[in-house]
């Protein structure tokens, strides 16, 4: 497996192919409703499905991957030009929601990529895509990263991008949301835990629970979804500079190698700091959520050199995502091959949540008979 997937290099067209296999009026149940169960079950529900969602804890819980307060949202992924798509209509659909639900989901603080070579392989294929949807990124020479953004070290590094449309969104509440959108459309919520290999009714049966999908079928799927420990820390900035640091965009080091990211402000919690680099591998259900010092050593290393002013900034807050993998941090959408019900959907791999609405659309279309 890849250290990180910031951008997945291929993706089979049969993940968005049509299926055709519901009608309208009939049953379909979804499990788990976090960021890619939750909305293809609204998704399908708006499509005239009967739609039954199953969650063990319920949508945002601490123990999901589609927990804590915030995620990046970015169409940034290299020369992948389908998750660019599919981001492009997540942005849409998330501002649309956003607007009916009247709760400000969706952040639009930009984001800030710090390259530290000429060729930054991970943006530059992505300009024909910004150019195509007319979402063009804004390049920041050194000198002017020095000048607009004078928090950050700059030494190392040899220029920006700006993308004055991503951002971040509001993740726990935003899910608790789309679930609570559901059952007011219509939709049937039911919270408790489907044990592996339990039979449940329906004319399709989607299981998209996220980390817990290789152990609830570990012969289809199995280590093709594994789930690492991945720590986020949120640090405390200085009271005399509290709003340089708050209002400053969401970022991401792009050094081919850990990929640091961050949301300032986050919401108020904190100067909020990540890796992509995946960590050791963890158990959703029984993991504690306890920090791992040399991750933690190794991040405030990187927020000293990046972020000097940060040198000696209190660790406020801290939270363990469980990240569900696939091995190459591309999503994995299919049909059992022992019950033709039954469909996979997950590995989200980090950067899933984003998605979420499109996803959610596009995988209730393919499995329309229209």
């Amino acid at each position: 497996m890849s250290t990180n997937t910031f951008a997945p290099t291929s993706l089979s067209d049969s993940f968005y192919e049509p299926r055709g296999f519901l009608m309208k009026g009939n049953h379909a149940t979804v499990v788990g409703a976090g960021a890619f169960g939750g909305w293809t079950a609204l998704y399908l529900l708006r499509s005239g499905i009967k739609v039954t969602l199953i969650d063990a804890w319920g949508s945002g819980n601490s123990r999901s991957s589609s927990g804590d307060e915030t995620r990046v949202i970015r169409s940034t992924y290299g020369a992948n030009e389908f998750y660019f798509d599919l981001n492009a209509r997540a942005l849409t659909l998330w501002k649309e929601h956003q607007e009916n639900w009247n709760r400000h989901v969706f952040f639009n603080t930009g984001v800030l990529w710090l390259c530290h070579h000429e060729k930054c392989s991970l943006v530059d294929d992505s300009i024909p895509f910004s150019k195509k949807h007319k979402m063009e990124y804004e390049y920041v020479s050194k000198n002017d990263l020095g000048r607009q953004y004078n928090i950050v070290n700059t030494n190392d590094l040899d220029h920006g991008y700006f993308d004055p449309y991503g951002g971040y969104l509001k993740a726990r509440e935003s899910m608790q949301l789309v679930q609570e959108t559901f059952v007011k459309e219509g939709g049937a919520y039911i919270n408790r835990m489907v044990s592996p290999g339990e039979k449940l009714e329906g004319d399709a049966i989607i299981h998209a629970c996220g980390s817990w999908l290789g152990k609830m079928f570990p012969n289809e799927i199995g280590n093709r979804i594994t789930c690492s420990k991945q720590e986020v820390y949120y640090f405390g900035v200085p009271s005399d500079k509290a709003k340089e640091y708050d209002s400053f965009p969401v970022w991401v080091d792009a050094d081919d190698k850990d990929f640091y990211y961050g949301i300032p402000g986050n919401a108020s919690r904190g100067f909020k700091v990540g890796v992509d680099r995946r960590g050791k591998p963890f158990d959703p259900t029984n993991g504690e959520r306890i920090l791992e010092p040399d991750v933690l050593a190794h991040a405030r290393g990187f927020l000293s050199h990046r972020f000097p002013g940060l040198q000696d900034a209190p660790l406020v807050e801290s939270r363990v995502c469980p990240y569900e993998n696939s091995p190459d941090g591309n999503f994995i959408f299919e049909q059992s091959k022992v019950d033709k019900k039954v469909w996979f959907l997950g590995g989200g791999s980090g950067h899933g949540f984003k998605h979420g609405p499109a996803l959610g659309e596009l995988v209730a279309k393919s499995l329309l008979n229209t």
